[in-house]
């Protein structure tokens, strides 16, 4: 019974020393081992021996990124405005032997290290800036970060500025501001539509104008037409019957000087056929471009047919083509 209980013994024994020197590391976790109070390795993922007498593990973290959440920090701007800012910060663990050994504590590290950065570099910009150069601050903060967690053994790999509040007297401010750019934009706009409207209307009246105007141009100048080619028209029917007339005069003449030639005994009839003739030769001769002054005595017929003739000639011998025949 007593071999029975030391056998037992041992074997629990055993098992425990077992256990104890068996360490499972997740995927994704990195562990530190130490060796009375020295560092002696680091496990890696899976199934690790330890000595379960001397070895220890003394830290264990993940080295997959992580979110670090930044309280609300008042800073002052260049400006002197007062501001409320808060961040998060992406980073993982490079180097887990230093993320261990030469910073107490990392993540308050952290912190601290963060809110300092970003107090220095909102004090170096003015209020207007902090809102327009959001990205350019994240890049240097995150610039600035990486450099001062290097000997922590940490890499940052993103940081972002969340919000950013101005104090309450600055937003009012701020309020009134907008408000005041917003009625001063709004003015401008009415002016311009005012004035646009102003303008468009001015044309519109200017092109009727000018329209009515044309179209009175063209009425006046398309009668003034008309008027000239009727008054033309007129006048070529006209003078046409003047040298119509004109011809049968002369022609009358011709027969009638003829006849006399034959027959002296008509003559006294032939000389108040010629008178009355004559009266109607002078005026048209009246009417004529080219009139002459012309004294006939019907008793000297001869000597009034060549006066006649003589006065007829001033018509075109193209327009008098039996005028022409007879001479």
């Amino acid at each position: 019974m007593g071999q029975f209980l030391l056998l037992l013994a041992l074997a629990f024994g055993g098992g425990t020393v077992v256990l104890k020197s068996v360490r499972v590391i997740n995927q994704g976790d990195e562990a530190l081992v130490e060796s009375l109070g020295s560092y002696k390795k680091k496990l890696g993922p899976g199934l690790s021996m330890i000595n379960p007498f001397f070895d220890n593990v003394v830290y264990k973290q993940t080295i997959r990124e992580k979110v670090l959440d930044i309280p609300p920090q008042q800073c002052i701007t260049r400006d002197n405005v007062s501001i409320t800012v808060d961040a998060v910060v992406y980073w993982r663990i490079v180097d887990m032997e230093k993320s261990y050994y030469k910073v107490e504590n990392l993540q308050s590290a952290m912190v601290n290290l963060v809110l300092t950065q970003i107090r220095a570099e909102m004090g170096q910009l003015e209020l207007d800036q902090t809102f327009t150069a959001r990205n350019q601050i994240n890049e240097l903060l995150l610039r600035e970060l990486d450099i001062s967690t290097d000997p922590w053994g940490v890499k940052v790999t993103r940081v972002e500025l969340r919000d950013i509040v101005p104090s309450k007297a600055v937003q009012d401010s701020m309020e009134l501001q907008m408000s005041a750019e917003r009625k001063k934009r709004a003015a401008i706009l009415t002016s311009e539509g005012d004035r646009e409207s102003a303008v468009n209307s001015a044309r519109g009246k200017a092109d009727a104008q000018i329209l009515d105007a044309e179209a009175r141009q063209k009425s006046v100048i398309l009668s003034a037409e008309a008027e000239q080619k009727a008054i033309v028209l007129k006048a070529q029917a006209e003078r046409q019957q003047q040298v119509l007339k004109a011809q049968a005069i002369a022609e009358s003449a011709e027969i009638i000087s003829q006849k006399m030639k034959a027959n002296p005994e008509a003559q006294k009839a032939i000389e108040v056929l010629v008178a009355l003739g004559y009266l109607d030769m002078g005026t048209i001769i009246g009417k004529s471009d080219s009139s002459k002054v012309m004294f006939m005595d019907p008793r000297n017929i001869p000597a009034t047919v060549e006066g006649i003739r003589s006065i007829v000639t001033d018509i075109p011998h193209a327009s008098n083509p039996l005028f022409e025949n007879k001479r």
